[in-house]
């Protein structure tokens, strides 16, 4: 996300470096991203069951994908790249990934 709000930023506010609006989106991605229930195996926006940003926020990541996410395969290829494989992963609802986590090994006791 971080580079795609640098492309959107550079190209609609003119600074090399994101804006203090710019830079507020960010911080509050990096928050949600913390928070994510995937993890470090999340999955795109546009294939994730779970929605993590409020209606403002989201409408504001789209803008900014819109905008950034055809530049990427010139300015960021493997970035770009790595994002269409992540596409093509099928993605769990974070529930049945909780399940798939318990260790059944254990006997309960009678």
């Amino acid at each position: 996300m971080q580079r795609m709000v640098e492309i959107h930023c550079r190209d609609h506010h003119g600074t090399a470096q994101p804006c203090p609006d710019c830079r507020e989106f960010l911080d509050y991605a990096e928050q949600r991203l913390a928070k994510c229930p995937y993890g470090e195996e999340k999955p795109t926006c546009a294939k994730c069951p779970v929605h993590c940003y409020r209606k403002q926020r989201r409408e504001q990541a789209r803008e900014i994908m819109r905008h950034a996410g055809p530049k990427m395969v010139t300015r960021h290829p493997w970035l770009a790249l790595m994002h269409v494989a992540d596409k093509l992963r099928k993605v769990r609802h974070p529930m049945e990934l909780r399940g798939s986590r318990r260790d059944f090994s254990k006997t309960p006791r009678s």
